[in-house]
């Protein structure tokens, strides 16, 4: 007996392990080390003369920023298609470099109308990616301020900016007025006929109810 759950227990032990080996193989990702994390970037742009170097040995604060601008873009869904050139304004290319190494590039368009974008170049210096543009943060402008670009002083831009490049401050003239009047109507009429149906379809299901119990009776 004891011989049998031992046996058991080899042969439980051994067909772990085998998936666990399976899984990993069928995982190559897994078992590749992590990507190094980059350690400097440079601007490039308006107004700039050559490029601004941000290490992050000597501003990791102001590099953070900088990243945080860019980095989320490397493996995401692009958002929105490309805007008209004349709307973008000025171009910023942010590089960053791994041990002096380029490995990423994406342009930062602080100005554009409609809020700040984002472009993600499918020529990449470590390999390609998926073309994509997407809504920049709200913090782009300031953040390449900081880190030493030629543009004006932001002070309505929101403290934070919004997460993940999600969202554009929408400039006023941008705004529809008789659009958004005729959507909320549009929403009011479909609530109203949906709460107007709710109660037609009890009081058909309580006729229908009364019907067949006073059948039966």
């Amino acid at each position: 007996m004891v011989r049998g759950v031992i046996t058991r227990f080899a042969w439980a032990t051994g067909a772990l392990v085998a998936a666990v080996v399976l899984a990993v193989t069928a995982c190559p990702g897994v078992a590749e080390a992590a990507p190094a994390k980059p350690t400097a970037a440079t601007i490039a742009g308006k107004g700039i003369d050559g490029r601004l170097t941000v290490q992050q040995h000597e501003r990791a604060e102001i590099f953070q920023l900088l990243l945080g601008e860019v980095a989320w873009m490397a493996n995401a869904t692009p958002q929105t298609s490309a805007p008209k050139a004349n709307k973008l304004g000025a171009k910023y290319v942010v590089t960053l470099l791994v041990k002096n190494v380029p490995q990423q590039v994406y342009e930062l368009y602080p100005e554009a109308a409609g809020g700040p974008r984002a472009h993600r170049p499918a020529r990449q210096p470590a390999g390609k990616k998926a073309d994509g543009w997407f809504y920049g943060r709200l913090t782009m402008s300031e953040v390449l301020r900081v880190s030493g670009v030629p543009l004006k002083a932001r002070t309505d831009v929101v403290s934070g900016g919004i997460g993940g490049g999600i969202g554009e401050e929408v400039a006023v003239e941008a705004v529809d007025p008789v659009e958004n009047v005729n959507r909320f109507l549009e929403e009011f009429r479909r609530l109203f006929l949906l709460n107007g149906a709710v109660p037609v379809v009890i009081l058909f299901g309580l006729a229908g109810m009364a019907f067949l119990i006073r059948r039966r009776v």
